[in-house]
């Protein structure tokens, strides 16, 4: 009798030896158990994810009892399609702040002063103002070429006009609505550069002052204007 329960002793130590060593290996290997608190109340544990506690934040414990991780609450599909759509506005957002940096940088290269601004917002306006001048002559020389056609129209005063004289007039009148048509666009284009640049200056201004690249939020677009890199 004795003999049996020395037996039965030594194996119930060989047991708890066996447990202690496998839950050390399953700690050092990553695994451990978990555990959390059910909808009903209840302390569940196991040596895997609990279904019950899907919803629900669980916890990975060590043998000894300490917290080895903490396992978030598995997403329901509307969940994941707003956390999906959040992260989505912050990338975006991420590329905003990093273009505003990048568009400021690029603007204290190429504008170290205001006398570099103010000469290339005056190189700018000379460009448009050429192509005024040019609209401008070409309308006069359409003029100038109506007259003789105008004066030979008057000899036909209640009488059908040839069709070559009416087809000159007809493609002098379209010419000339055209070029008027792009000399208005040309005064609208030199209000859009002179208010991209006076945007773009007082930026500078904030710039040159010591604020710090990026920190002002997106440039102000100008409406109709193509942006500036």
């Amino acid at each position: 009798m004795q003999l049996v329960r020395i037996a039965l002793k030594a194996l119930l130590t060989c047991g708890f030896i066996f447990g202690v060593a496998a839950a050390s290996a399953a700690t050092a290997n990553g695994d451990g158990i978990y555990s959390c608190t059910d909808a009903s109340g209840r302390r569940l544990t196991s040596d895997r994810p609990i279904p019950e506690c899907n919803a629900r934040e669980q916890r990975v414990l060590n043998h000894d009892g300490s917290v080895q991780r903490v396992v978030p609450p598995t997403m329901t599909a509307e969940e994941r399609a707003d956390y999906e759509a959040q992260q989505q506005r912050l990338a975006a957002e991420r590329r905003t702040q990093a273009d505003v940096l990048r568009r400021d940088r690029n603007l204290l290269a190429r504008y170290p002063n205001e006398a570099a601004h103010a000469k290339a917002r005056a190189a700018a306006l000379d460009d448009v103002r050429a192509s005024m001048r040019a609209s401008e002559l070409r309308l006069k020389t359409l003029a100038a070429d109506r007259k003789p056609l105008m004066s030979e129209a008057e000899f036909y005063v209640g009488r059908p006009m040839p069709a070559l004289l009416r087809q000159q007039l007809d493609a002098n009148d379209a010419t000339t609505e055209a070029q008027r048509a792009l000399m208005q666009n040309q005064q609208v284009e030199l209000g859009r550069i002179n208010a991209s640049f006076d945007i773009e200056l007082a930026r500078l201004r904030k710039l040159w002052a010591g604020a710090a690249p990026g920190s002002l939020g997106p440039l102000e677009a100008v409406p109709g204007a193509a942006a500036r890199p």
